[in-house]
């Protein structure tokens, strides 16, 4: 990837998005001409020249320092993901590391073992492509779809992945009841492993195959939104057990780089409960129809 590229394109789409009402500056009507900021207007709130701006957002970040990276952060009203991932865009646009294929994740024998004793909720260890690298009984069973059929696995008997399985598979559109959500956090998932690892050949190889079969991907990437995936409530419609309403907990690994561990619960005595329970039971045993891989219409934003 573009390093350069990347940081210019993230600071303009970040631009765009704060208007000078929010900034606290003072509007004297008129055309405005750009959405959301002016270069001269962000100079102004992070107290640098807008020659010195301007160099930044053409992706020069050369010598610049965290004090003024703070000041971006505050001027164009970043979160904590987007925050982390102008800072990985501006160290990674002052060296180019050629594309390299990562060496493959394994999951150590252990952490599978803490999957398998985890009978009761769903598990899955992931990486920053969305890989899922392994998986409990009870994971596998509520991502049966993943483990059946090529357009998720992709060539050479890759792991299956979650953003194939959004963007190419026709029965995502029916297992996530708000399909635009899960593709907007999927793409901004991906985006954020990209700032962190530009260099990374698999990735770029993942997004450039998924720009170029889905059209929503394309325009979602082209968003430059980012997210952290920690905690949160997740809705799904199984072909087995109906409608799901799970809280997810994501446990980064400190001792497996870029691995992450989610696990899936539902609130005790509720029908979600219930339905995870009778799951658990048909995974020991499951008939699994055959469904087609095929590529889902993209739906309106």
């Amino acid at each position: 990837m573009d390093n350069r590229k990347e940081l210019r394109e993230f600071l303009i789409s970040r631009r765009a998005k704060v208007t000078p009402e929010q900034a606290g500056l003072p509007t004297f009507g008129g055309h405005r001409r750009v959405p959301g900021l002016r270069r001269e207007e962000v100079s102004l709130l992070t107290g640098v020249s807008v020659e010195y701006y301007t160099r930044l957002e053409r992706g020069n970040a050369q010598g610049v320092s965290e004090s003024v990276l703070e000041s971006l952060v505050r001027a164009l009203q970043l979160d904590e993901a987007e925050r982390a991932h102008l800072f990985d865009l501006a160290r990674r646009s002052t060296s180019a590391s050629p594309a390299r294929r990562r060496p493959a994740h394994r999951v150590r024998p252990g952490l599978q073992q803490l999957l398998d004793a985890m009978t009761d909720v769903p598990a899955f260890v992931q990486n920053g492509r969305l890989d899922v690298l392994a998986t409990n009984e009870l994971g596998r069973a509520l991502y049966c779809d993943l483990y059946d059929g090529d357009v998720v696995r992709g060539a050479a008997g890759r792991p299956p992945n979650h953003a194939r399985y959004t963007f190419l598979d026709a029965r995502s559109t029916d297992f996530y009841p708000d399909w635009n959500l899960a593709a907007r956090t999927g793409v901004a998932l991906l985006r954020a492993e990209a700032g962190r690892r530009p260099d990374d050949r698999m990735l770029t190889e993942l997004i450039g195959e998924l720009t170029t079969r889905s059209d929503r991907f394309s325009a979602l990437w082209a968003a430059h939104d980012v997210r952290r995936h920690t905690a949160g409530t997740k809705h799904f419609h199984h072909r087995v057990v109906g409608d799901l309403t799970l809280d997810y907990e994501t446990m980064e690994l400190p001792g497996d780089e870029a691995l992450a561990l989610i696990s899936y619960t539902a609130a005790p005595g509720s029908t979600s409960h219930q339905a995870l329970r009778f799951l658990a039971s048909w995974a020991t045993s499951p008939v699994q129809e055959p469904a087609s891989d095929q590529v889902p219409e993209d739906r309106p934003a």
